[in-house]
């Protein structure tokens, strides 16, 4: 299974991933503890698409790809922005960061899903989940 998802950089589009994720996952048979890990780790993802690698400009798009093998699913996520360096995000569970409202998305996805993969430049990262069908 594979399926293309491309959305222009509003936060409202959010519910579209959603809809695709619940339409993925459902056609899959996945287990309830992977499908709230799946996502949480896409919804972070594509939020941090829109708000920081396109900046909420609606001109520019998150393109989004899911696909399906042998109990393993990945997603992609990929933003028009100029990318970052995941490694210079400060870890939110430091105690000088702990009390900051942006940098948890990053942690998140890292820790939820089994494997995380970021382009060279930055601007799209490839989720992995291994053994999630019910």
């Amino acid at each position: 299974m594979y399926k293309k998802i491309r959305i222009d950089s509003q936060v409202g589009n959010l519910r579209i991933v959603e809809n695709a994720i619940d339409d993925a996952t459902s056609v899959i048979g996945i287990s309830q503890d992977s499908y709230g890990k799946i996502l949480v780790s896409a919804m972070e993802a594509v939020n941090n698409a829109i708000l920081h690698g396109n900046k909420s400009n609606p001109e520019k798009f998150v393109d989004i790809e899911i696909g399906f093998e042998s109990d393993e699913l990945q997603i992609k996520v990929t933003d028009e922005g100029s990318g970052f360096s995941p490694e210079k995000v400060p870890d939110p569970t430091t105690p000088e960061n702990i009390e900051e409202i942006n940098g948890r998305g990053i942690y998140l996805m890292s820790h939820l899903a089994d494997k995380i993969k970021y382009s060279k430049k930055g601007n799209s990262v490839t989720m992995t989940f291994k053994n999630i069908l019910s």
